[in-house]
C-alpha cells in the first residue's frame, strides 16, 4: 500500500479525484500506459499498476467517435485501478474523470512530461515499497563508503563516529538505523525523523551534530557498503590478522562485507575505520593486499627455488 498524500507531495500532483481511504493499493514499482487497451485490446492488461495517460493516449481518445470513446473508457475504469495520472497538464478528459469518480478511482494531474513522471514515480515507488528493517547501530559515511557500526551497548560506537565526524566524515544515524532494500544488492540506511542528526555521548548526553559541527557533518541517508562489528578485546581469542577470512552479514537478503574489530584501550578506532573504508574501495577497484602479498611470496619462493637449482646444477658439474 502507498500513502496517497505522500505520493501527491513527492510528485507534485494535483488531486482531481482523491483517494477515499488515503492509501493506494500499489504493491510494486511498475507502471502502465494503457494505449493498447484504449485501442480495444484488453488481454494481459496490467490493471494493478498506476495508469499513466500521456499525449499519445489523449490524442487517440480524441480521434474516436463519442460512442466508441465512451465504451472504451467505461471498460477501462471497470477494472480495479489503483490510480490514474494525467501528464502534461492535459485537458479534454472530463468524461474519464467523471467515470473514475463514479468508480472511486483516484485521479491526479501533473504538468510534467510523461517520461519525466515515469522516472519520478518509479523512483518514488522503489523507495516507498522497499523492504525495511531497523537495527541498533551507528551509520557514518567515510570517504564515500557507508559504514555501519554494530556491537553491544557501551562498546564505543558513538564515540568512534564522533571522532570520524571531527576528522571530516559525516554522520547518518546514531543508535537506531532504519534500513531499506532499494535493489537486489543495495541497502540504504537513515535515521528516524525524531532523532535525525542527534547523537548520545555517555557522560555528556544528547548533542546536535549538525548544529555543533555544521550541516556538512551530516547527511540524510547513505548506502550500507560495510559493516564493522565492534567488540571488547578478548584475551586469547584468535582474530584475523591477515585479512584472508572475508565475512559477510545478511540484511534483508543482501550480503554486506563485515569486519570484526576488537577494541582495547589506546587503539585509535577512527583511524582503523578510515583504513577499512579505503581498503574496501581498493577491493572494489580490483586491488587486494592479501593477493598482492601472496604474489610476492610465490615470486620469492620461485626465485629461491631457481637459485637452489642453479647451485645444485653447478655442483653436479
Amino acid at each position: 500500500m502507498v500513502d496517497a498524500a505522500a505520493m501527491v507531495k513527492a510528485l507534485k500532483l494535483t488531486e482531481l479525484v482523491p483517494s477515499q481511504t488515503g492509501f493506494l493499493p500499489i504493491e510494486a514499482s511498475d507502471i502502465n500506459r494503457p494505449g493498447i487497451q484504449l485501442a480495444g485490446f484488453w488481454d494481459h492488461f496490467a490493471d494493478e499498476r498506476p495508469q499513466i495517460i500521456g499525449l499519445v493516449e489523449t490524442s487517440y481518445l480524441g480521434s474516436l467517435d463519442a460512442a466508441t470513446r465512451r465504451e472504451r473508457l467505461e471498460k477501462f475504469v471497470s477494472y480495479e485501478l489503483p490510480c490514474i495520472i494525467i501528464c502534461r497538464g492535459l485537458g479534454g478528459l472530463d468524461d474519464l474523470i467523471e467515470l473514475a469518480r463514479a468508480r472511486k478511482i483516484p485521479v491526479y494531474r501533473t504538468g510534467e512530461s510523461t517520461t519525466r513522471l515515469m522516472i519520478d514515480i518509479i523512483y518514488f515507488l522503489n523507495n516507498h515499497l522497499a523492504p525495511r528493517t531497523t537495527m541498533h547501530g551507528v551509520l557514518v559515511e567515510v570517504y564515500g563508503v557507508g559504514v555501519l557500526l554494530t556491537g553491544e551497548s557501551g562498546v564505543g560506537k558513538s564515540e568512534a563516529a564522533l571522532e570520524l565526524v571531527k576528522r571530516g566524515h559525516r554522520l547518518v544515524a546514531d543508535d537506531v538505523v532504519d534500513i531499506r532494500r532499494v535493489s537486489d544488492n543495495r541497502l540504504v540506511g537513515e535515521a528516524p525523523e525524531m532523532i535525525r542528526h542527534l547523537m548520545e555521548i555517555r557522560g555528556i548526553g544528547i548533542i546536535d551534530v549538525a548544529t555543533m559541527f555544521g550541516i556538512g557533518s551530516v547527511m540524510r541517508s547513505r548506502s550500507i557498503d560495510l559493516i564493522v562489528h565492534l567488540e571488547h578485546w578478548v584475551k586469547g581469542k584468535e582474530y584475523d590478522r591477515v585479512g584472508t577470512d572475508e565475512k559477510t552479514q545478511e540484511i534483508l537478503d543482501v550480503s554486506v562485507p563485515m569486519i570484526l574489530l576488537p577494541i582495547r584501550p589506546g587503539r585509535n578506532v577512527a583511524v582503523v575505520l578510515e583504513v577499512a573504508a579505503r581498503n574496501l574501495m581498493l577491493k572494489q577497484q580490483g586491488y587486494n593486499a592479501v593477493e598482492e602479498l601472496e604474489k610476492r611470496m610465490f615470486a620469492r619462493l620461485e626465485k629461491t627455488a631457481a637459485r637452489a637449482e642453479k647451485i645444485g646444477g653447478g655442483d653436479g658439474e
